[in-house]
């Protein structure tokens, strides 16, 4: 995959570098996606991470039950009404994830130099030289010389929680393997990652379906995160089966490309998903250290030009115990934005880390600062020759909205949709303001009552950078007279100026239909 250079904008003032960040409503034009868990789940703490510039809620089913998960939600929804900030919900799937299986709950040391054996003999005990698994064809997968990561949530990079082996030999059913560092596994979730081996698994497998079947369809959830995504076929066959479950026919499918299959793949599943996460946990193991950037910027790039969000993960795990992001860490979340990213993914650093509110704005800080200094001249050009001629009627109509607002000088594109495609493909453009998306409700029956669209498609937008959906008053039509569409222009300038992205003298770029005509236009502000 070929990706092109995003180059910063010149010159920076030096002096602008000791400017204080500035606070707004917006905390960054990227979002935020947070994972709840053990030292997030409070309605205070999850409240604090809604302000801090969280909006889309991750929920991650490789640990904890349905209930506690349950539990969480609700909270979830006591703070999205006490704080008003609109939050989407992630189901993150646990696919044909390996596990070693620790039924006594004890340390487990792995001294550098030994040897140690992986079975499918889940009956015995863990130990120093024995660790049962749940995979019965390892066996079969592996070869001598072959790499193998274990630890808890993954390979950090620590010496002390993760280790990685060599395998030595394989005894019928069984993997000899030689540590390579010493470890001491603490715990009950140790991760298994074979490097650039097929595992023969599912990626959805039966314990995912049953989440999805219950769990995620009586929550309505927004995005469905596919663990170890490696075709276009595990997306097509994720999504026949959301088709069968009601509401969950509107969840979209963000795919996790977290091995070297995923990666030779990518294109097809691109073409499939809604989305994609860059998972760079697993795909630190699955490709050398010094190849892992190139993915990144060749991934994002073609999700840039597709017009689909990218999603980075793994960008400051210190935080998961201290205050303050490493400088690399740092200098990792600005080069993702200006690499394109439409979001940052934190895992541990709020499920179980000590300071997920402050890890939340650190980071929504890092990405502000560094969308000040993103080529938008360089990148707009390069996507309208990406995209060729003739375009498409919407592509052009949000390329000449988003042109116009530039040249403006606009605070904010207002744009008008039901589907969400229009605000969409006017964040593709990557405008340097804030795009209001005003969802409007659509009227459907199913003959035995009505129901109205537009909550999905509003808290679907909470993913793609620089985009922020309000709902408009379902009374409102889709198919609306000129004068309904001046009432709600009305509501939606006056949400912008509450919330301070619009001021008087202000010029807005108003991107909507008007019968079956598309138009955009421009409007000054008085006072």
């Amino acid at each position: 995959m070929n990706s092109n250079h995003v180059l910063l904008e010149e010159p920076i003032r030096m002096a602008s570098i000791l400017e204080p960040s500035r606070s707004s409503y917006f905390p960054s034009m990227t979002k935020i996606v947070g994972t709840l868990g053990p030292k997030s789940r409070s309605v205070e703490v999850i409240s604090r991470c809604l302000i801090a510039g969280m909006s889309v809620a991750r929920f991650d089913f490789t640990w904890g039950d349905a209930e506690f998960h349950q539990e969480t939600l609700e909270n979830l929804k006591i703070a999205i009404k006490q704080t008003k900030k609109l939050c989407a919900v992630m189901l993150d799937t646990t696919g044909p994830e390996l596990l070693v299986v620790n039924k006594g709950d004890h340390p487990i040391p792995l001294e550098a130099g030994s040897f140690v054996a992986l079975t499918p003999d889940q009956e015995k005990e863990a130990t120093s030289s024995l660790l049962p698994i749940n995979f019965g064809g390892l066996a079969k997968a592996v070869k001598p010389g072959d790499t193998i990561f274990l630890g808890q949530y993954l390979f950090t990079g620590s010496e002390t929680t993760s280790v990685w082996m060599e395998v030595s030999e394989v005894k019928g059913d069984d993997v000899v393997c030689l540590i390579k560092n010493s470890a001491v596994l603490a715990g009950t979730l140790y991760t298994l990652h074979v490097s650039q081996v097929h595992i023969d698994l599912p990626t959805l497998p039966d314990k995912d379906k049953e989440v999805i079947s219950t769990w995620g369809v009586k929550n309505s959830v927004d995005f469905l995160s596919l663990s170890h995504a490696r075709s276009g076929q595990d997306i097509r066959e994720a999504r026949e089966y959301l088709s069968k479950l009601g509401d969950l026919s509107q969840t979209q499918i963000f795919a996790k490309i977290e091995n070297v299959e995923g990666l030779v793949n990518f294109d097809e599943i691109l073409q499939e998903a809604d989305g994609i996460i860059l998972a760079r946990g697993n795909l630190g193991i699955d490709l050398p250290p010094e190849k892992v950037f190139l993915f990144q910027k060749a991934a994002v790039y073609k999700c840039n030009m597709a017009g689909k969000p990218a999603v980075v993960t793994r960008v400051v795990d210190s935080m998961t115990d201290n205050l303050r992001p490493t400088r690399a860490e740092a200098t990792d979340v600005a080069n993702a934005v200006l690499d394109g990213a439409d979001a940052i993914l934190l895992g541990a650093e709020t499920m179980r880390g000590l300071y997920p509110v402050e890890t939340i704005s650190i980071v929504g800080k890092i990405c502000g600062e560094s969308e000040k200094v993103y080529n938008q001249d360089s990148y707009f050009k390069k996507t309208v020759k990406y995209v060729g001629e003739p375009m498409s009627h919407l592509e052009s109509i949000a390329s000449s909205a988003v042109r116009a607002a530039i040249k403006v000088k606009a605070s904010v594109i207002i744009c008008f949709t039901s589907s969400g495609r229009a605000a969409r493909l006017i964040a593709k453009y990557r405008p340097t303001m804030p795009v209001l998306s005003v969802v409007i409700p659509r009227l459907k029956t199913n003959q035995l009552r009505w129901t109205t669209t537009g909550a999905y498609e509003a808290r679907q937008s909470l993913i793609i950078r620089g985009l922020f959906p309000m709902l408009a008053d379902p009374r409102h039509a889709a198919e609306s007279t000129g004068a309904t569409n001046e009432t709600v222009l009305k509501v939606a300038l006056d949400h912008g100026r509450n919330i301070g992205v619009i001021k008087p003298h202000d010029r807005v770029v108003v991107c909507q239909k008007v019968g079956d005509d598309s138009v955009v236009k421009i409007i000054e502000l008085e006072d």
